[in-house]
């Protein structure tokens, strides 16, 4: 059998070998046994269960959350020339009973369903009348009621056990504590499935995390290496997304909005556009993420600090699917922390629900303030021991510093306990630098003994201690209050003098990462050429194919074609990623643009196709001169072509008032017969317009009036 699935996994997928536990999984589920599979994002899940599908007799359904991640996966066996289907809300009734009629004929191979048309009992009952082959549960941990993906239908899965019992199922996540994998072992009803447990470390991603201070400033410095990737930023409130995709796209990345409250027909189509454009940057909340199958996401970053360890592994997880260097960034402050317990204290639960949800945070709070590996803490949160600093985050590159805070660290409890347990850091701050202002005077603390105690230390310094403090729970927030600061039990031993305290020392931060890894640097600059001409080929025939580039082949299997230089379609074969199907669709091609017969990196065509993107994506005319490394006049020259073709439009192009727009229409409109030229228009408008304006909105009319 694993010869079988050797054979599968080389000529249908193009891999030389399998990778983990993969092939001890394939086995146990081929042979017809469950299995319950915990394996970190872009570890492989998906083979399997395709591979043991593909080698077992009759249908795999596949039990998948969201409409994107069916689409994206059917897409992918398509392509490699498996027959699969997903069946959800978006198909009309026609094609839905021609689905149904092709599974009835066994011509279906793989099909993808939400779990709340599976557990529906028609669907239940039809299943029933045809062969199955395996059930693959994806994303199981939506079955934790505790977990922040839960689904409540998910629930309901474990019915497969009874009205399937001879069919095994596979449940598969990336994100599990032990707490969860219990959980799903119950509600699925898996107390016989072999359990499969892979190392949660994802090597390639570096993480980062500084105190933020003036955060849009400190993004832009972590963006400018890394233009024309492709990432996340997360925020936590919808209104900061959309500001902050509009502050980056007027920076001249080009940046779109997710969240919950957009329309349903704008978040798909944002969506879409970020797994089938190239170098997007995707501002989200957390209801943008599951599902997200794009391999060469290169950054992930948070603005605002995650819930949970389980969250921030999740959503940094994101970055770097291709095994290729990826970053995950986060600045975090005092108020972060407020704004969350704000929200813990406010949700609906029990008691219990939110000790444990505070515990989570805890543990969140604990990693931003670690002063040891960054990849260690994460790892031992999920009960992994890495026995070696991993050399590949902040902490182990930047060797923090820290320091003997005791001596401040009781002054400023103090602070908190005489000015009364109800003030914020900055009212503290001013007392304890003995700042005569106002607010001081009016309450009087000019006359607390901690008053202008610490001058010896800087406001800076002072905000990173206490909001390490509230970090390591020696101070609390008030919550009833108006996020003040008390003193929490777990102080008394250090304000007794009978514990010192160690607190890291905030150095300037780097936000670079080390030399080699940033997305940018993937290739060297004699490679350059030739890699943006194989990625001018993967657009092409994604656009061709109605399919996102990636599927066509990742950026892991782009690097080593142009590190290998394959010569001829049996050296293509050899390269990961590329299997029978895909060589027979793409090799040549690839083979051509590598034995440099093709057309330059960058034809017209192609500079016209990246043109035409970034306006679409909100770029001014003079940013995407500098994206392009193009004059302007070449921008508004290409710009006038595209409108008048009708491949943009005008509102896309440019950014003109309203009124000002419709000056210059009435003038070219006023003339009559043929539309003026521009240079008989343009003295109208001489110092108010560029010349090249014009040109754009003659070509507008063109297109409008078919003239």
């Amino acid at each position: 059998m694993l010869d079988q699935a050797q054979r599968i996994l080389k000529d249908v997928f193009g891999y030389d070998a399998f990778r983990g536990n993969q092939s001890a999984i394939i086995e146990q589920v081929a042979s017809g046994g469950d299995a319950l599979v915990l394996m970190p994002t872009g570890g492989g899940k998906s083979l399997c269960f395709q591979v043991p599908g593909l080698l077992r007799e009759g249908l795999t359904v596949v039990v998948s959350p969201l409409i994107a991640l069916m689409d994206d996966q059917v897409a992918t066996l398509d392509e490699l020339g498996i027959a699969a289907v997903a069946l959800n809300s978006t198909l009309s009734p026609e094609e839905q009973r021609d689905i149904a009629d092709r599974l009835r004929r066994n011509e279906i191979k793989m099909l993808y369903l939400a779990p709340e048309r599976l557990v529906q009992p028609r669907m239940l009952a039809f299943l029933q009348r045809l062969e199955i082959g395996l059930f693959a549960i994806d994303e199981a941990h939506c079955v934790s009621q505790w977990g922040h993906d839960f689904r409540p239908e998910y629930l309901q899965l474990g019915q497969l056990a009874e009205f399937f019992p001879t069919v095994p199922r596979i449940a598969l996540t990336a994100t599990a504590d032990k707490r969860t994998r219990e959980e799903i072992v119950q509600r699925l009803k898996l107390e016989n499935a072999e359990r499969f447990l892979s190392s949660f470390d994802r090597p390639n991603i570096f993480y980062r995390i500084v105190p933020k201070d003036q955060p849009r400033k400190q993004l832009l410095g972590f963006l400018a290496e890394r233009r024309g990737d492709a990432g996340i930023v997360y925020c936590l409130s919808r209104k900061k997304v959309e500001e902050m995709a509009a502050f980056l796209s007027e920076q001249g990345f080009p940046a779109l909005p997710y969240h919950a409250g957009l329309p349903n027909d704008l978040r798909a189509f944002n969506q879409k556009r970020f797994l089938n454009e190239e170098g997007l940057i995707m501002v989200a909340t957390i209801a943008f993420g599951m599902g997200i199958d794009k391999p060469n996401v290169r950054f992930v970053a948070h603005l605002d600090l995650p819930k949970s360890l389980e969250a921030y592994y999740q959503e940094t997880g994101r970055a770097g699917r291709d095994g290729l260097p990826a970053d995950a960034w986060m600045a975090y402050g005092l108020q972060d922390v407020i704004f969350l317990k704000q929200m813990l204290n406010n949700s609906e639960g029990d008691e219990r629900h939110k000790r444990v949800e505070q515990h989570k945070l805890d543990a969140m709070l604990a990693l931003c303030e670690e002063t040891r590996c960054r990849r260690q803490a994460l790892l031992a949160y999920f009960d992994e021991v890495l026995a070696e600093p991993c050399g590949h985050c902040d902490n182990c590159v930047d060797e923090v510093q820290t320091w003997d805070a005791t001596e401040p660290a009781r002054q400023a409890l103090s602070a908190i306990y005489r000015s009364g347990q109800r003030y914020g850091v900055g009212h503290l701050v001013d007392v304890l630098l003995g700042r005569d202002n106002e607010k001081v005077r009016s309450l009087g603390h000019q006359h607390l003994s901690v008053f202008g105690v610490g001058k010896g230390l800087a406001e800076g310094e002072w905000r990173s201690l206490f909001r390490q403090l509230v970090a390591r729970g020696l101070a609390d927030v008030d919550l009833d209050g108006f996020g003040g600061l008390r003193l929490s039990d777990s102080c008394r031993p250090l304000l007794r003098g009978e514990v010192t305290l160690e607190l890291r020392r905030e150095i300037a931060s780097k936000t670079a990462k080390p030399a080699g890894s940033a997305a940018s640097q993937l290739v060297r600059s004699e490679e350059r050429e030739t890699w943006e001409a194989l990625r001018t080929l993967r657009r092409k025939l994604a656009e061709e194919h109605g399919v996102p580039p990636y599927v066509i082949f990742p950026d892991a299997t782009l690097l080593e074609m142009l590190r290998s230089q394959p010569a001829t379609l049996g050296d293509m074969a050899r390269i990961s990623g590329v299997g029978a199907r895909k060589l027979e669709r793409y090799g040549q091609a690839f083979l051509d643009v590598l034995q440099g017969s093709a057309a330059a990196a960058r034809s017209p065509a192609d500079l016209r196709h990246e043109l035409i993107t970034l306006a679409r994506a909100g770029m001014t005319p003079s940013q995407i001169a500098r994206q392009l490394d193009c004059s302007e006049k070449n921008v508004y020259t290409m710009l006038a072509e595209a409108i008048g073709q009708q491949l943009l439009s005008l509102e896309q192009a440019l950014d003109l008032p309203e009124d000002l727009l419709g000056e210059i229409q009435d003038a070219f409109l006023d003339a009559e017969g043929e539309l003026p030229s521009v240079a008989s228009v343009a003295q109208l408008f001489a110092g108010r317009v560029p010349e090249a304006v014009l040109f754009c909105v003659r070509a507008s009319l063109e297109a409008e009036f078919d003239l």
